[in-house]
């Protein structure tokens, strides 16, 4: 051994003993734990302090530095964050992963065991909070200045249990047991109004104003989360709102004797933050969301202020130091807002305060389904947010001026594109609210900003062509492959390299190896390693015993009619009836994994659920189907658990209607991961395709011009139900009883639905759905060529890192750039 290689050894003993050290200094002084006494739970605890101190190092210095830098900065504002656990993901961006677990080896403690400890964070229910969490480590890996901005829901999306076949929804208390990674800011504390009226006066030079009095008020108490980068010293903040009752409200109900009534106002002060997503389909559940909407907005744009300030005099430089960027309709109030607080506040004029608030503020679109739209009845703003009514009321009478000089008696122009919608309720169209405020409109995907563009806000578009533009979604590899798949990065990185973690398109260097035999196997290996994962996890949960030598088939996303895992049923009752007919077949074994959960509210997703697991039931308890098919449900979908699907997947089931899905994101963490897609032509699925070229996924389906097409000339799903005779048996099936022999009727509102309607055409692409999962069954028989095929997916997905769609937001809308992140915490406190 030479003299550097003692000197590493003995560095890399230092560090493990510096390490230990930590982890022993917190379980006894922070936790007041010794090892006779602590919990796998308080050893949990104890990595994480530890951990944590390296982040609060790198976290001071990185706000330190953008402060003395005076940097230009992007505040992203999103109602949902669906960040998972953070133990495992700071460890990956620390670069510490390999040191912690063999410190902690050495002592007899598993570092996974300890993740499993660490409760998810499910704060979003589904792909917009997830993207959001994507977005955030992309700009904390490229050293941009950014803070996330959301609520600090006490209660996350619902745990989803699966009981005699149907979902119930259980409370999701994730702060049970506090939270080691947050921290509460006392100082952050800001006033929230609500209710009240609205007052006018003149000031000094006679110009009209109003102040917004006798309101009912809420605080807003920020707490703080670091968000580590990747390799760098880069640490970012994501800052949740909770809801405070005020001390007036307290001590005025106090002062009079009613205790009780002081509490119960400090209870249903605090509601606000209590939970994510408040059933909206009762008039109650609406106003707790707008009040949620406007909570988040206003907390978030006083605290933009308060920081602008501590630099800035001039108001009119605010957007040359902030961006704002509002994540799909939901904090669409910070725009009159924001408006509010430069007129009544500030004092300026409308127009200043306008062309400010123009500047700053930036839309992203994540639906093209006009019911997922918002709107909220002008009633109830006028009532909980009479100033901002007036606001908008005045922004629209503007914009109504500008198309009647654009579109000269153009009235159904008007009709269409008012703020104000004036059909059966009159309502404000949140939509056309953020896109009238906004100086910059993007959809997810190039299809999405198409329909955007020549469909949904056509007329807007033909207004403002130059505000459009699209920013295809991305995720981040460093959680969906390089923590989420250790083998198969460590094998990537073993042939091509680490630059593929920080940039996705060095994976095209894996195309000359989709040849190589020796990689095939090996990549077949870490494949058939990870699905033995995930049976263990499925027959522990389950109880349903499935072969990891079977074609893993899954479809895991949230429960949407538009989704059509309903069309995946369909395949799976023909699949089943054929080997029953014909048990000897040429079949390929299938494990159909189904994931995800369904609005409280949404009877047919919550049936569709329940006939997922009637059909496996059914299935998985006929001895003649010799295990060829197994069908499986895996209750309370999450991120901990979506960490582990990617990896075992096979194939990816990405089958929406052309034309409905904005983009997806879990259709690009399956093909990272080596899946192989099976998917309309919808979404980011295009994109796919041309990335990993049209041989190598499978594509069936109308595109979304045939869609509309099939609709304008009359769509008769009879006539689809006729024709086909496998079709009609399975819906005959579903129909009659086949999967529910206790109450045959159970099913029959999902038939009806599909003869009736079929709003999604599920039965017009029933049939080319068969053939290509027939295509699929060859291909998967080729154990070399599958193989091929799956690397050549991971190598193709270059393009879909949410890397590249911040740094195209960064230099397109928000005018951002990375800022060196200097040591000066350290330095100063010694």
């Amino acid at each position: 051994m030479t003299t550097d290689d003692c000197n590493t050894a003995g560095s890399e003993l230092t560090k493990v003993a510096e390490l230990q050290r930590s982890f022993l200094r917190h379980l006894q002084y922070t936790l007041v734990k010794d090892k006779f006494t602590a919990t796998k739970a308080d050893l949990y605890l104890a990595l994480a302090y530890a951990v944590r101190d390296v982040l609060v190092d790198r976290w001071l210095d990185t706000q330190q530095s953008y402060y003395i830098n005076d940097a230009k900065r992007v505040y992203y504002i999103s109602m949902e964050f669906l960040m998972g656990r953070t133990l495992g993901n700071s460890l990956i961006n620390l670069g510490v992963m390999d040191e912690w677990q063999t410190a902690l080896k050495q002592m007899g403690i598993d570092v996974e065991e300890l993740q499993e400890q660490e409760w998810d964070a499910g704060l979003g229910n589904g792909g917009l909070g997830r993207l959001a969490a994507c977005f955030l480590d992309s700009m904390a890996t490229m050293s941009l200045p950014a803070y996330g901005y959301g609520i600090r829901y006490e209660y996350g999306m619902f745990y989803q249990k699966i009981i005699n076949g149907t979902q119930a929804e259980f409370p999701d208390n994730w702060l049970r047991y506090g939270n080691p990674w947050e921290f509460d800011r006392q100082e952050h504390l800001h006033q929230i109004k609500f209710h009240g009226r609205v007052e006018s006066y003149h000031d000094e030079r006679g110009e009209t104003r109003y102040k917004w009095i006798d309101t009912t008020d809420v605080m807003a108490l920020a707490y703080d989360f670091p968000i580590p980068g990747y390799g760098n010293e880069t640490v970012n903040t994501m800052r949740l709102w909770s809801a405070k009752s005020t001390r007036d409200f307290e001590l005025g109900s106090f002062n009079q004797g009613n205790y009780i009534g002081a509490v119960e106002s400090k209870m249903r002060t605090e509601n606000i933050s209590k939970v994510l997503y408040p059933a909206d389909h009762m008039a109650e559940g609406k106003e707790l969301r707008l009040r949620q909407e406007y909570f988040l907005s206003s907390a978030t744009v006083q605290d933009i202020f308060y920081r602008f300030a501590k630099k800035h005099d001039s108001l009119a430089m605010l957007p040359e130091k902030v961006a704002i960027q509002l994540n799909d309709t939901h904090p669409t109030l910070a725009i009159p807002e924001l408006m509010r607080i430069l007129l009544d506040d500030k004092q300026l004029g409308w127009d200043d305060a306008w062309n400010i608030a123009l500047r700053t503020f930036a839309y992203t679109n994540h639906t093209v389904l006009p019911e997922a739209l918002e709107k909220w009845p002008v009633e109830m703003m006028e009532r909980i947010l009479p100033r901002h009514l007036q606001i908008i009321y005045r922004i629209n009478e503007l914009f109504i001026q500008q198309i009647i000089s654009r579109f000269p008696g153009d009235n159904d122009r008007l009709r269409r594109m008012s703020i104000i919608g004036e059909d059966s309720v009159r309502c404000v169209r949140m939509a056309h609210l953020a896109i009238v405020g906004s100086h910059s409109i993007n959809g997810v995907s190039a299809l999405h900003s198409e329909i955007l563009k020549d469909d949904l806000f056509h007329d807007f578009y033909q207004l403002w062509p130059e505000r459009f533009n699209n920013k295809t979604n991305g995720i981040t590899q460093r959680r969906w492959l390089k923590y989420c798949n250790r083998w198969l990065a460590d094998l990537i990185s073993s042939r091509i390299g680490e630059g593929w973690i920080t940039n996705l398109d060095e994976l095209k260097k894996l195309i000359p190896l989709a040849d190589d035999a020796d990689f095939q196997q090996q990549w077949i290996e870490i494949k058939r390693a990870n699905k033995q994962r995930l049976a263990d996890y499925i027959r522990k949960h389950n109880c349903i015993e499935v072969s990891a030598d079977s074609m893993f088939d899954c479809q895991t996303k949230r429960i949407h009619e538009y989704k059509r895992q309903l069309l995946n049923v369909l395949h799976v009752i023909t699949r089943y009836n054929r080997i029953k007919a014909d048990p000897d077949g040429n079949f390929a074994p299938r494990t159909i994994i189904f994931g995800g959960k369904a609005a409280p509210s949404y009877y047919m997703a919550k049936l569709i659920i329940a006939l997922i697991n009637a059909v496996g039931d059914v299935v998985n308890n006929d001895p003649e189907v010799k295990g060829l098919l197994k069908v499986v449900f895996l209750g309370n979908y999450n991120v901990t658990l979506a960490e582990m699907i990617f990896p075992a997947s096979d194939l990816s089931e990405q089958i929406s209607t052309a034309g409905t899905e904005a983009s997806g994101t879990g259709n690009m963490k399956y093909s990272l991961n080596g899946a192989l897609t099976i998917g309309t032509l919808d979404g980011a699925n295009i994109e796919i395709m041309e990335e990993v070229g049209r041989e190598n996924i499978f594509i069936f389906g109308m595109t979304a011009e045939q869609v509309t097409g099939l609709k304008q000339a009359g769509y008769q799903p009879y006539d689809y139900y006729f024709h086909n005779p496998e079709l009609k048996l399975a819906l005959d099936m579903i129909g009659n009883g086949s999967f529910s022999v206790h109450n045959r009727s159970l099913f029959k509102p999902i038939v009806d639905t599909l003869l009736g309607l079929d709003h999604y055409l599920l039965l017009a692409d029933y049939a080319s759905y068969i053939t290509c999962q027939d295509d699929v069954d060859k291909l998967y028989q080729q154990p070399s060529e599958w193989a091929r095929t799956s690397i050549l997916n991971t190598a193709g997905m270059g393009k879909f890192s949410s890397d590249r769609t911040i740094a195209e937001y960064a230099s397109e809308i928000w005018n951002i750039k990375p800022e060196q992140i200097s040591r000066h915490s350290r330095r100063d406190l010694r």
